[in-house]
């Protein structure tokens, strides 16, 4: 189980040129079982884990969101899945390596949408502060970090 504040930055790509950059990549459905204003609970399935998370930003402020994640059996999941919410994404997680200036080990997480999101591609990076600067790849578009329409739960 993972509780934690997770304070995330979201772009846009310019390109596919991170796909040269990835050291791995994850096949990921997920299904809400709940989008209330403030908070979502979701099912997600990644390649064969899958996990039960809790989000929120109303215990929080700025870009700090409240994050619970539990792994849970893969079977009930599935089962879980069956009572998610219209719009269950599907979607390809690349992962590439990034550092911060300080030297500090972080990730940006692109995220290539399938079936009715085709052509949507998302990058984000997980930072320890709101403030902490992090180097730009070529790639990195337009910031959305912020703007509903690009989070998951909206789509």
């Amino acid at each position: 189980m993972r509780h934690n504040t997770e304070i995330e930055r979201k772009f846009l790509l310019t390109s596919d040129a991170f796909k040269a950059q990835a050291v791995e990549s994850h096949e990921i459905t997920q299904g809400y079982l709940c989008k209330d204003a403030g908070k979502t609970i979701r099912i997600r399935i990644r390649d064969a884990r899958a996990f039960i998370t809790v989000k929120s930003n109303i215990l929080r402020e700025g870009l700090a969101k409240f994050e619970w994640e539990k792994e849970i059996d893969l079977a009930d999941a599935r089962e879980l899945m069956q009572l998610a919410l219209p719009g269950v994404i599907s979607k390809t997680r690349y992962i590439v390596p990034a550092l911060s200036p300080a030297g500090e080990t972080r990730k940006w997480e692109i995220d290539v949408f399938h079936g009715r999101l085709d052509g949507m591609v998302l990058a984000e990076i997980e930072l320890a502060d709101e403030n902490e600067p992090f180097e730009r790849p070529e790639w990195l578009g337009e910031e959305v970090t912020g703007q509903p329409r690009y989070y998951n739960a909206n789509m």
